[in-house]
């Protein structure tokens, strides 16, 4: 089981609900990202443990929770506001994937993948 300090989150751009978290491995210091739903399996599971140090020098176990049926994560109550998980920074943006000129490449729909815009000869053209 590996150990990892929760160093960043990624919120939702609409709710107020963690997407997922920036992480270090306690020893090694290997960064890596779990999505909300990896880092509940993994906790779930026994597989690996999370924690957020808020303040400096005071862990605080990450853990799973729900809500109206929705798993969520979220620290053990601790007695600190605000929301530990929530009071981190944000997460670098991830990199953009590029093609061989070094720009974003665009990416359109199929037509076999629904609704195609009527510029392109689709529904409603």
């Amino acid at each position: 089981m590996a150990t990892y300090q929760v160093t960043c989150r990624e919120k939702h751009s609409l709710y107020e609900r963690i997407v997922s978290i920036g992480c270090a491995e306690v020893g090694t210091g290997t960064k890596r990202r779990f999505t909300e739903d990896e880092a509940i399996n993994c906790i779930e599971h026994g597989i690996d443990d999370f924690f957020v140090d808020r303040p400096a020098g005071h862990r605080v176990r990450v853990i799973v929770a729900e809500h109206e049926g929705r798993k969520y994560i979220k620290t053990e109550a601790d007695g600190e506001k605000p929301n530990n998980l929530l009071s981190l920074p944000e997460c670098p943006a991830k990199k953009q994937e590029a093609n061989g000129s070094g720009h974003r490449r665009t990416v359109v729909s199929a037509p076999s993948h629904g609704d195609v815009p009527s510029a392109l000869g689709g529904w409603g053209a």
